[in-house]
């Protein structure tokens, strides 16, 4: 391969948001048991990067296990606090009581977090925690971020065909239009 100038691609970098034990790790409830008897009664969330020819997105969002929707969800430059506090913001707002309700995430510093925490708990939320460097314990998640990448790099790609330069903002919108497709 070298000496006809090929070269294998490598990899992109994943967004990794396990930095150790932070906080309280919440018992692993969930336990692949990704099925819901009604709305409102399990919620999975993760951040996920997007890549762009710009930089770096990053997208929050909530699921519901049994109608697949997103609740809601917050895009950022950066993975920080604010985008999580956004996110739960936006699903209280829509819908203020959640007595009982378990929502699910990995081990991520976001969930290790005191204000997440405190937050569940105000709300009657039960946290449930996938075990570390477990992908599968929050495949529900894992799957509607593949499907988003993959429209996304579909439409991204579409674009770059008309345009040579994709501006922040118009990736941002275009994964809102994706979201919101994807609500229904």
């Amino acid at each position: 391969m070298h000496e006809l100038k090929l070269f294998g691609k490598r990899p992109r970098e994943k967004y990794h948001s396990y930095k150790g034990k932070v906080g309280k790790i919440a018992d692993n409830i969930i336990d692949r048991n990704f099925k819901a008897n009604k709305p409102l009664q399990k919620w999975s969330t993760d951040v996920s990067q997007f890549n762009f020819s710009w930089g770096k997105c990053y997208i929050s969002p909530i699921l519901d296990m049994y109608t697949n929707e997103i609740i809601s969800y917050d895009l950022s430059l950066s993975p920080n606090l604010e985008q999580i506090s956004n996110m739960l913001m936006k699903a209280f707002n829509k819908f203020p009581i959640l007595n009982n309700l378990i929502l699910h995430s990995d081990q991520g510093w976001q969930y290790q977090h005191k204000y997440y925490i405190r937050e569940l708990k105000k709300h009657g939320i039960i946290q449930s925690m996938s075990r570390k460097g477990n992908c599968y314990d929050n495949s529900i998640m894992e799957t509607f971020f593949g499907r988003l990448k993959k429209h996304q790099f579909f439409i991204q790609a579409t674009k770059c065909c008309l345009a040579q330069v994709i501006t922040a903002d118009a990736c941002i919108l275009l994964l809102k239009i994706t979201l919101t497709i994807h609500r229904g």
